[in-house]
């Protein structure tokens, strides 16, 4: 039956990279319903070509940005409509952001980076948490990133934003905890997805500085590796389903223990 069996599932950032893998994840365990949500429309069509989902599983796909409160409204009562409510909301979609100190940001960059990762959380569980209460409660799970727990001097405005998610995660746990509604996070460190791969990219042109910037990465985690995307959709599902029925307001590493 899956752990999920039955259950409604909304996956922002289902277009590529982590949010890809929840929704495989989810799909594989037996959700009865999807709702992918992503800006990048192929993406969402590559990632609902890649789901070997039974046919019993409803996949609902949504080509928006989770900045625009409007289109996530509209998303909101398309599933309503669809579905009579849901049980999971998954916050996977996040930017980067530049490379570099806080200070040296350019403003416009700061803003887009906090727009995306905070402002598009608080949207997304604004608009869809409602559908929870329809169905007497559920789980929302975001991400953050252990660059959200200890501050990353890398990657500065992608560290506070994360931390933004962390601080958020929690506030949501302790209003939302009578209503049976449960709010954690993930925190990954470094995953193989295009998003830790654009980090490197912006110094293809200098072999060796590439090389010499993966190794500082590699050598956050104690394992000695990045992570897999299948690894943190494991993650994502123990705080999503029954599993966890009694856990809350948790920041749960996934890095190899980076953070340890």
């Amino acid at each position: 039956m899956g752990m999920l069996a039955g259950k409604i599932a909304v996956v922002t950032g289902a277009g590529s990279g982590l949010g890809r893998a929840v929704a495989q994840k989810f799909a594989a365990e037996g959700a009865a319903g999807l709702v992918l949500i992503d800006r990048d429309k192929a993406g969402l069509a590559d990632t609902r070509e890649t789901i070997a989902a039974p046919k019993s599983c409803d996949i609902h796909a949504r080509a928006l940005d989770v900045t625009d409160s409007a289109a996530l409204a509209d998303a909101a009562r398309k599933a309503e409509a669809a579905f009579g409510g849901a049980d999971i909301v998954v916050c996977a979609a996040g930017i980067i952001g530049p490379f570099g100190k806080i200070v040296d940001c350019p403003e416009e960059d700061w803003l887009k980076v906090f727009a995306v990762n905070v402002h598009g959380t608080f949207l997304t569980v604004k608009h869809f948490l409602p559908l929870l209460r329809k169905r007497g409660g559920g789980s929302i799970v975001n991400f953050s990133s252990t660059a959200g727990l200890v501050g990353d001097p890398l990657l500065g405005p992608y560290s506070a934003s994360k931390g933004a998610v962390t601080l958020m995660t929690r506030s949501l746990a302790r209003n939302h905890a009578a209503e049976n509604i449960r709010v954690n996070c993930v925190c990954p460190g470094s995953i193989e997805t295009p998003m830790l791969q654009s980090v490197f990219d912006d110094l293809q042109d200098d072999p060796a500085a590439k090389a010499q910037r993966e190794r500082e990465f590699i050598a956050f985690h104690p394992m000695g590796r990045f992570g897999k995307p299948a690894e943190v959709a494991d993650a994502v599902l123990y705080l999503a389903s029954p599993a966890s029925s009694f856990v809350t307001g948790i920041s749960l590493p996934v890095d190899g223990g980076s953070v340890a």
